[in-house]
Formats: structure tokens, C-alpha cells, sequence
């Protein structure tokens, strides 16, 4: 087959649309971070660290049924309704974590919100990996990251507009009766809800996964689709490698079939990578921004300033990742990043030990946050969306998005707890011990995907 001329607005715009998840994904995930000066105070939280990391745990506490179902969801209902699910989640969640008085409402309706996150972080990039072609996949999965990215940037910045100036060595009990601690934290996660509008709307425009429909022998309607993104004799070419890669499997899946032995080892790479981004470290940062920069010497004013800088810096460099991983390939990057992070940590804790502040240590999470940027954050998502097999897909990268969100949620939930205990100097010489084990892993046991298609991806690691 000579190269097909390949639609880009098209691919591009069911991408972006797809990857408005991930953009609600990464608001919802990181709102909590800003709010958290406010609502703490309003609920009564600072003198227990234990309800600091439920509430800030929450949302993900609610990302791993949200996940684990999304497998199921997806593959029985199709990964465009699944998608305009999770837009409603979200949509209520805003809603009702800025209503909240009572602490446990506010839990529930975070919870809600995780389930979004869980929904929305398995499926976009799926869908994204089953419409895109070859040689542009690694590119377009990681408009997914890159929306993340955005989402996150997009929640720091609403943060810091809506926060008025908090004097330094202001109280608890100032805080909690200004205008920020009774009203401002509201309209941080209110403000959600109007890309969560945009996301139900476009999301009913989205075509279904071709390869989902040749799975449930509607191969005339995947045909359409393939004909739109690559012209007649790619869909043909696409729907013959599909259709063969389904040739000993029946239309159901259930998740037994993951049991089985020649799954288990891509399965058990899945899991591990999954879990592996999240104990790296630093969405520490992101999530526990007021210990860490509190810690380093700043006052709430300038720690969120200082959060928008970190968003800067995270998405400046995942547009790098974009642009280097089709050409530099995945395992390469996943190496440099978690041989890097393990390498500014050593310094970082150094910091925090030697008790030395401001803008060095700002200085050295904003060369971890570029590691991770361009290499574990979208690399991880790139990789998950394709190493596994096609009649086994939904619930396979279900199982390992539903393993990254319990490694998230320890790690969030576990944090305050690890900092009393061995500071937050030892917590970042431990996730430098972490990345060092994830470095070993990866070489040994993740295989190169750059320019392969995922049914060539599936015979790969059966070989292995």
C-alpha cells in the first residue's frame, strides 16, 4: 500500500475534542491544590493531617471505580458514550464541591468527580490511539497529556486570579472569615463547570473508534470513519489487520481473560508503568504545593504565584515531548525521565535538609517538573494506549489506569503522614530510590513502539 495522504484537521480535531477529558481531568485533579489554603480552614482541617489527605485524596479515592469500570463501560457501550459520561460527572462535581457546608458533601461530590477523572483518563487516550495512524500516534496521544497540561495550568491560573492577597502571618481564623475562605475556594471549582459544558456538547460530535465497531462487526460504519482519516485503500488495510487480530477471539471480553499466561507479562508492564508515574514523585508538587513552598520559605500569596510557574513550566515542556516523541521514541524518554527526576530528588531533599530557601528550591522543582513534562507524564499515557492487544484493550488499560490511581491516591493520602515522619527532605530521597528502580524496570523489560502499529505492537510482545 503506497502512503496514504492522511486527513489532519480531522484527525486533529476528534483529538482535541477527545482530549477535552484530559483537560477536565487535569482542572479537576489540581483545582483541589489551590483551594485547599481556603478550605481547610472552612472545614476545620489544619490540625489534622489525616483529614487533610482524605479531602485531598478524594477525588482520586473516586478515579479507581471510575477507572475500573471504564474498561467495561467502553467496551460494552462504546468509548464515545463513556466519554460524554465523564463530562456530566464532571459538570455535577464542579457544582456541588462549590456548594458544599458540610465537609462529607463536599467528599462525595469530589468522589463524583474522581469517577470523571477514572472515566475520562482511560478512554481518551484510547480513543485517540484507535483513530490515529502509525507513524502520527505517539504525537496525537499526546495532545491527551498535552490537554492534561493545559487543564492544570488552566486550574492554577483560575486559582491565583480568584484568590485575593492574604497578608503574610495572616491566621487561620482571618483566613477562614475573608472573603477567600468563605466564598473564593467556590468559585475555584465552579469555574469548571463551563469546559464541562463544551466537553458534553462537542463529545456527541465524536465518531465511534473504528476498531471498536470491526470488534462488534459494525465494519462498515468503522469503514466510513477510515475512509475519512486515510482514503479508501487505508480503511480496507486497517480493517483487515483489526478484523485479523480479532480472528480467535469472541465478541464478549470479559476481564478472566487477563488471567491468562501469554497476557500476564504485558499486563504486569502496564501495571507497573501505571503506577510508577505517580510514585515517582511529583505530583507531590502539585497536589501538596502549600507544604512545599511553605517549607521553602514562601507565604500563600507567593506560593500561588509560585504553582502558576510550575504550570508554565509543565506545559512549555510537554509541548517538547510532543514534538520528540515519534522521532526519539518512547523507552528513550521514559529512561531519561526517571534517571533525571531520581537525580534533581537527591538534590532537592539536599535543599530541604540544609534548610536553604526560596528561589533555589524553586529553581529545582521547576527542573524536575521539565523531567517529568517531557518524558514519564505524557510518555506513560503514549505507551499505556497502545502495548496492549486489541480484544483486550478496554479492560486491560482499565486495570492499569485503575493501578495509577490507587498509586495516586497513596500517594497523596500518605504524604502528610510521611512528611511528619521522616520530612520532606526523606520523602524526596525515597522517590529518588523509586526512580531508580523504575529506571532498572523500564530497560529491562519495556520494548521500543515508536512507528509500529498496535497490532504489530501485540506481536512484539508476544515474542518477548
Amino acid at each position: 500500500m503506497t502512503d496514504p495522504k492522511f486527513n489532519t484537521a480531522f484527525l486533529l480535531r476528534i483529538s482535541l475534542i477527545s482530549a477535552l477529558g484530559g483537560f477536565l481531568f487535569g482542572y479537576d485533579w489540581v483545582v483541589i491544590g489551590g483551594a485547599k489554603f481556603f478550605y481547610e480552614r472552612f472545614f476545620d482541617l489544619v490540625a489534622t493531617p489525616h483529614l487533610q489527605g482524605l479531602a485531598m485524596s478524594s477525588a482520586l479515592l473516586g478515579c479507581i471505580p471510575g477507572a475500573l469500570f471504564a474498561g467495561y463501560l467502553s467496551d460494552k457501550f462504546g468509548r464515545k458514550p463513556t466519554l460524554i459520561w465523564a463530562a456530566v460527572l464532571f459538570t455535577l462535581s464542579a457544582l456541588g464541591s462549590g456548594l458544599a457546608s458540610d465537609f462529607t458533601v463536599f467528599m462525595i461530590f469530589r468522589i463524583l468527580g474522581g469517577i470523571g477523572i477514572g472515566l475520562a483518563s482511560c478512554i481518551s487516550p484510547i480513543y485517540i490511539a484507535e483513530v490515529s495512524p502509525r507513524k502520527m500516534r505517539g504525537k496525537f496521544v499526546s495532545l491527551n497529556q498535552f490537554n492534561i497540561v493545559i487543564g492544570i495550568l488552566a486550574a492554577q491560573l483560575t486559582n491565583f486570579l480568584i484568590a485575593r492577597e492574604v497578608p503574610m502571618g495572616a491566621t487561620d481564623e482571618f483566613i477562614r472569615n475573608s472573603w477567600n475562605g468563605q466564598m473564593g475556594w467556590r468559585w475555584m471549582f465552579w469555574a469548571e463547570m463551563i469546559p464541562a459544558g463544551v466537553f458534553f456538547i462537542l463529545a456527541f460530535f465524536l465518531p465511534e473508534s473504528p476498531r471498536w465497531m470491526i470488534k462488534m462487526k459494525r465494519e462498515e460504519q468503522a469503514s466510513l470513519t477510515l475512509k475519512k482519516i486515510g482514503g479508501p485503500e487505508y480503511a480496507n488495510s486497517v480493517v483487515l489487520e483489526v478484523r485479523e487480530s480479532f480472528r480467535e477471539v469472541v465478541q464478549k471480553m470479559n476481564y478472566g481473560e487477563l488471567r491468562k499466561h501469554s497476557l500476564r507479562p504485558i499486563l504486569i508492564v502496564g501495571m507497573v508503568l501505571a503506577a510508577f508515574q505517580q510514585w515517582c514523585g511529583i505530583n507531590i508538587v502539585f497536589n501538596y504545593a502549600e507544604e512545599v513552598f511553605t517549607s521553602a520559605g514562601f507565604g500563600i500569596s507567593d506560593a500561588l504565584l509560585n504553582i502558576v510557574i510550575t504550570g508554565v513550566v509543565n506545559l512549555v515542556f510537554t509541548l517538547v515531548a510532543m514534538r520528540v516523541v515519534d522521532g526519539w521514541g518512547r523507552r528513550k524518554l521514559m529512561l531519561f525521565g526517571s534517571l533525571g527526576l531520581a537525580a534533581t530528588y537527591v538534590f532537592l531533599g539536599a535543599a530541604f535538609h540544609l534548610e536553604w530557601n526560596g528561589f533555589l528550591v524553586l529553581s529545582i522543582i521547576v527542573i524536575a517538573l521539565a523531567v517529568y513534562a517531557m518524558s514519564l507524564a505524557p510518555i506513560t499515557w503514549v505507551v499505556l494506549s497502545e502495548i496492549f492487544p486489541n480484544r483486550v484493550r478496554g479492560a486491560a488499560m482499565a486495570v492499569a489506569t485503575t493501578t495509577l490511581w490507587i498509586a495516586s491516591a497513596l500517594l497523596v493520602l500518605l504524604f502528610p503522614l510521611i512528611k511528619d515522619w521522616i520530612q520532606i527532605s526523606g520523602a524526596f530521597w525515597v522517590y529518588a530510590l523509586i526512580c531508580v528502580a523504575g529506571f532498572l524496570f523500564i530497560r529491562k523489560r519495556l520494548p521500543e513502539t515508536k512507528g509500529r502499529s498496535l497490532e504489530e505492537i501485540e506481536e512484539v510482545f508476544k515474542k518477548d
